[in-house]
């Protein structure tokens, strides 16, 4: 009977529409695009649920659990739109957030202005104490100095506060007491944030920064989550609330309230997640994720079945092109994250001609509000959308499965206005062009996370999703001589169903720094044993009992005399200094393609990463979605560029694939996005219904 089935939703807000998944315990799949709503997206999410609800008859008494990612805050920091932040540091330290780190991203820019503090100067308060590099108190708290701070704060009118004192990474004692001082004094509507509570790691100025961002998006974060959570329970959905987090688990909202700077990159990590259990579950170890959307197109590497992951983010850059090679346009958060590389370009990008007449795709999006201008609701600048239109690629008349009706005709006429007409170019070669531009944006953002890594992406297969991400990967698979493409099932909404299939997950950092001499491994063991602990109390608190926990050991090494680090995987069973270090020089030599056997080695920091693993529906049959599928085979005319013209492509469903190999040029069209098969292509469907597309060399 339907009321005893039990059902878990996903939920994904992107620029331009809005994904939800519903997984029921039965194994059954249902999707669902709405558009966003950037003046509420909480609306848009009550939207799609709804309905869900509505087209299914369900009663949302059975939902049990709603997963979500967020933009809210990194949109916060974009827009500049935080709460009013105070920073209380030590004396002495006022000005870090100013000095930053001596990093240019932009190298021969000589007008290059780093980004303006989240803080400004006159919000930054200090107080007299010191504690040593190893926790020594060098100077007592002075509590007097702290209460001037408290009176000057309240005539200031903070809405939230950093603490970050020098060193508490070690001790958080004098930060613990400045908080109790500060919160007596100033009451609960200040939002304050601990550097001890977020990240007890050395380095001061990402500490600070982590700190601040943590405090200026907080109330933001709370008033959005708060939000949500009574619009729910309004519409009678009563179910747990959990917040994607960057690292590719999930948190509770309460959880993300308290740590908000933890779900940044809450988005495209899901998509990453969810890439990685699909191609495991193919027996693909080795693949690179491409997620194209209307604003962005992302790329994460997913190597041995693990993704990727990076503790240097930079946030309000506009873009992340490379999370290790650019420093210094953004606000660093020196927490784990999946190694997304993020460009601008993206269904949405905007075509455009700069002042010595080069033709650009991005980073700007006409977004969900006015959109493409095909999409016929106000829009004037010609996107990449409109070029795929004209191209003959995208249905006018079923793109999201006919909910949304294109204005083709629209969109010709303005890309012959201006693009076509000022180059001198027929239309269609003018949309190819446009579209052979949006393939190289996208190339840097693979680059990114694998020639820039030290790694051939030719041994990697692309794993393509996202509403444009099937139509625009076998050209970029082919630019790298790539040889194989998988498009998932639901592709479109890709990422809302990675919500389902991620753990809850938290990491554990303490800063461990042996210089460069000998450690006994008791020692080592005992600082682990104290992070599983704290580790497995925080679970608890969060309803997992220590059977439904898994525990992972890393540590962050260095050669003597190295700036940074990288992360290593430690085994417990064979745990000392020289083992550790023997897989340090394997991870640099596969990262930086030399290494050092006799430099010596530090170990800076050790790490925890605990895992509750959830309960509820996790599994689905992906073959039933493709059964689904409508047979209505047609043809239409498609312009493959001057080599091959205009071409009558087969467009046909995933439904077609199910017995046969196809030879391209095909269009597979489905409900959430479009796949494209080139000339010199091959498609079929393998054991999961993953569109699985063999790239030839092109004629």
């Amino acid at each position: 009977m339907q009321s005893d089935i039990r059902y878990r939703v996903g939920v994904d807000i992107g620029g331009t529409f809005t994904d939800v998944v519903v997984l029921g315990s039965d194994g059954s799949l249902i999707t669902k695009k709405v558009s966003s709503t950037p003046d509420d997206y909480g609306r848009g999410i009550i939207n799609g649920v709804s309905e869900v609800l509505d087209d299914l008859g369900m009663h949302p008494s059975t939902i049990d659990g709603i997963v979500h990612a967020t933009t809210v805050a990194t949109n916060t920091i974009l827009e500049f739109k935080g709460a009013r932040t105070a920073l209380v540091t030590t004396e002495g330290f006022r000005d870090v957030l100013e000095m930053r780190r001596l990093r240019i991203p932009d190298l021969y820019n000589l007008q290059y202005e780093k980004p303006a503090p989240l803080v400004p100067r006159r919000l930054a308060f200090e107080v007299p104490e010191r504690l040593g590099p190893r926790g020594e108190v060098w100077q007592e708290l002075d509590e007097t100095a702290v209460d001037a701070v408290a009176a000057k704060l309240a005539e200031c009118n903070v809405e939230a506060l950093a603490i970050c004192l020098l060193h508490s990474y070690t001790d958080p004692k004098h930060e613990q007491r400045v908080e109790e001082i500060l919160k007596k004094a100033l009451g609960e509507d200040v939002y304050i944030t601990c550097s001890s509570s977020i990240l007890r790691e050395m380095r001061e100025f990402e500490r600070t920064s982590t700190t601040v961002v943590n405090a200026y998006i907080g109330p933001v974060v709370n008033r959005y989550l708060d939000s949500l959570v009574k619009q729910l329970k309004a519409e009678g959905i009563d179910a747990p609330l959990e917040i994607m987090q960057s690292n590719g688990g999930v948190m509770t909202a309460g959880a993300a309230m308290k740590k908000p700077a933890c779900i940044v990159e809450s988005g495209p990590a899901a998509g990453v997640i969810a890439c990685a259990r699909v191609a495991k579950n193919c027996g693909h170890d080795n693949v690179i994720s491409l997620d194209m959307g209307g604003t962005t197109a992302k790329a994460a590497m997913i190597e041995n079945g693990e993704p990727a992951k990076t503790s240097e983010y930079e946030v309000g850059t506009g873009i992340n092109l490379s999370s290790m090679l650019v420093k210094g346009g953004g606000y660093p958060i020196k927490l784990p994250f999946i190694d997304v590389s993020e460009i601008g370009a993206g269904g949405g990008s905007i075509v455009s001609t700069d002042e010595v007449g080069l033709t650009k795709v991005g980073p700007t999006s006409a977004g969900a509000v006015p959109g493409p201008i095909c999409y016929d609701q106000g829009g004037v600048d010609p996107t990449l959308t409109d070029a795929l239109v004209v191209l003959g690629y995208y249905n006018p008349d079923f793109l999201v499965g006919g909910s949304l009706t294109l204005n083709a005709a629209k969109a010709r006429a303005a890309i012959e206005e201006k693009v076509a007409r000022p180059m001198g170019k027929s239309v269609l070669d003018a949309a190819h062009g446009i579209f052979a531009i949006a393939v190289a944006n996208m190339t840097r953002a693979v680059k990114a996370v694998s020639t820039y890594r030290g790694r051939d992406p030719r041994d990697f297969i692309l794993f393509a999703f996202g509403g444009g991400g099937p139509v625009m990967a076998a050209e970029i698979a082919r630019a790298f001589r790539m040889r194989r493409v998988l498009v998932p099932v639901a592709p479109g909404v890709f990422s809302a169903l990675g919500l389902l299939f991620s753990d809850t997950q938290h990491e554990f950092i303490r800063t461990f720094f042996t210089g460069s001499g000998d450690v006994p491994s008791a020692a080592i063991e005992a600082a682990y044993a104290e992070l599983e602990k704290e580790a497995l109390s925080v679970l608890a608190e969060e309803g997992y009992k220590k059977d439904r926990v898994t525990l992972r050991r890393l540590a962050d090494m260095r050669y003597s005399g190295q700036a940074f680090e990288l992360t290593i995987p430690v085994a417990k069973e064979t745990l000392n200094l020289e083992n550790m270090a023997s897989d340090f020089n394997d991870e640099h030599e596969r990262t930086y393609g030399h290494r050092s056997d006799t430099d010596p080695v530090d170990l800076v920091n050790i790490k925890v990463i605990a895992r509750g693993v959830a309960s509820g529906p996790r599994t689905y049959d992906p073959m039933s979605l493709v059964r689904a599928a409508k047979d209505e085979r047609c043809e239409r005319e498609a312009y493959f560029g001057p080599d091959h013209g205009l071409v009558s492509t087969p467009v046909i469903s995933r439904l077609d694939l199910l017995s046969q190999t196809m030879e391209g040029p095909l269009i597979i069209e489905e409900y959430d996005a479009t796949c494209l098969v080139p000339p010199s292509c091959t498609a079929s469907l393998d054991e999961l219904g993953n569109i699985d597309i063999a790239i030839g060399d092109e004629t």
